[in-house]
């Protein structure tokens, strides 16, 4: 039997870079106190090439003060300094490990597999916990074994500011399905805001390791298949920064193309949803995916906004480039 991990404290740490102040850099979490019903729990963080970010990422895990905690790190075989910083951790990491591997879903099956934890959550190594995100889950607020918990999410930018607090609003395999009503009206589930029961996440076989843009929502909805009750608690609980590199800026369009394929499979299982109903549902999904592009085009700048055909549009932007980089050459002197 694994042995459970003690969370440091901020002393024990490696002291923060330069410069770097609040949480999770000189603050911390109060100490949850030590208890019988406290369950274990697992968090796992897949890492690649994200140097910049996760040693904010790690110290928010490490020092969430809960008293039975087993945290895994897996990197892809980074090229940047992504292990040296997961070294520089790794006296407090349960374990670790860099190797190339078959994407983010399969390095976060590893880490559940290997996990020991009643509950467990997947914290990638852009984001983050909360302060006191583990100590305030309302444990005891609902009995059962199937209860994923959902917190609020802190959605922060590259430099780490505010943007806003999401809470979602899915509490039924039918609300998860319903894309355009629910889902891209706010409503969605932010995947850094989620605990679920690591037995059950088993159960179904963990993540699709097949699905390399839409993995968390067909998750969800293959724990609501499974019987899953999701309960929101208000609680600040993750962190989610959004950045330039992300795969949900790079591929938008083939992101909603992968959920609606999802949301079909799933529509297709649950035996709950009336027939009519789901037809009713896969009508509104495919008119969806009729009008996205052209939505999501018109979202794509002011532009495109006015109306001006997307050949012209490209090729303004086109210009644009090529004149940034060429006065950036100009003013480095390259």
């Amino acid at each position: 039997m694994r042995v459970p991990m003690r969370c440091p404290s901020l002393s024990e740490l490696p002291t923060p870079p330069a410069g770097k102040r609040g949480w999770p850099w000189t603050e911390e979490s109060a100490r949850v106190t030590e208890r019988v019903d406290l369950p274990r729990i697992t968090v796992v963080t897949p890492s690649f090439n994200q140097g910049q970010f996760i040693e904010e990422t790690i110290r928010s895990v490490l020092l969430q003060g809960y008293p039975d905690l087993e945290y895994f790190v897996l990197d892809g075989g980074s090229t940047d300094d992504s292990v040296d910083v997961i070294k520089k951790y790794s006296p407090w990491i349960t374990f670790w490990l860099s190797e190339a591997d078959d994407g983010q879903s399969a390095a976060i099956n590893r880490g559940l597999r290997m996990g020991s934890g009643s509950y467990a959550t997947w914290i990638n190594s852009d984001d983050m916990l909360c302060r006191d995100a583990l100590g305030n889950v309302p444990f005891t607020d609902v009995q059962g074994h199937d209860v994923v918990y959902l917190g609020d999410c802190v959605n922060i930018d590259g430099q780490g500011t505010t943007r806003f607090v999401h809470r979602g609003r899915v509490h039924t395999l039918e609300d998860l399905v319903r894309i355009p009503q629910i889902w891209r009206c706010g409503g969605y589930i932010c995947q850094p805001e989620v605990l679920f029961p690591l037995r059950l996440a088993l159960s179904i076989g963990g993540l699709d390791e097949s699905n390399h843009l839409t993995m968390d929502y067909d998750f969800w909805g293959r724990l609501f298949l499974a019987g899953a009750t999701f309960h929101y608690s208000g609680v600040p609980f993750g962190i989610f920064r959004h950045h330039e590199a992300q795969k949900t800026l790079q591929y938008a369009v083939r992101q909603t193309e992968s959920m609606l394929r999802d949301a079909e499979r799933l529509i297709a299982r649950a035996r709950e949803i009336p027939v009519a109903v789901k037809h009713d549902i896969l009508a509104d999904l495919q008119g969806y995916e009729r009008a996205y592009p052209k939505e999501h085009w018109k979202q794509s700048g002011r532009l495109a906004r006015i109306g001006l055909p997307p050949v012209v549009v490209k090729r303004i932007r086109r210009l644009r480039r090529a004149m940034a980089q060429t006065i950036g050459s100009f003013v480095s002197g390259t």
